[in-house]
């Protein structure tokens, strides 16, 4: 089985956030295909009511998932933050330290927040 990382992160949006969150999203997906060859998808998914969004995350190595958690300006991480993680699923080998730096401060900050991780079993990637 492939070395890559999965993510897929789940948002709650405010009502009238939606259009906030497509400006948002248009950045940082531009700033990481741009600037992170590690980065194989980077794609954001709107419900139909704009009130859920999913972000799928798929990098090549844990270094490539690191560079990605470090290549936002401040105030575009700052504006990212307004819209609330409800659930983030990781599949793949992702390094206890990795958790620690990435997901346990949003379990910290936001109730209610989820993380799953699954390790891989059997499959393939092409």
């Amino acid at each position: 089985m492939a070395a890559s990382v999965f993510f897929v992160v789940e948002l709650d949006v405010q009502p009238g956030q939606a259009d906030a969150l497509r400006q948002v999203a248009r950045e940082m997906v531009d700033l990481s295909q741009a600037n992170e060859p590690g980065t194989l998808n980077y794609e954001y998914f709107l419900s139909a009511d704009g009130s859920t969004c999913h972000i799928f995350e798929r990098y090549m190595d844990i270094d490539a998932l690191q560079r990605h958690s470090q290549s936002f300006p401040p105030e575009l991480s700052r504006r990212a933050q307004s819209f609330r993680p409800r659930r983030l699923t990781a599949y793949g080998k992702v390094p206890e330290e990795v958790r620690a730096q990435r997901v346990d401060p949003i379990r910290q900050a936001v109730p209610g927040f989820t993380a799953a991780y699954m390790e891989p079993l059997s499959g393939f990637s092409r």
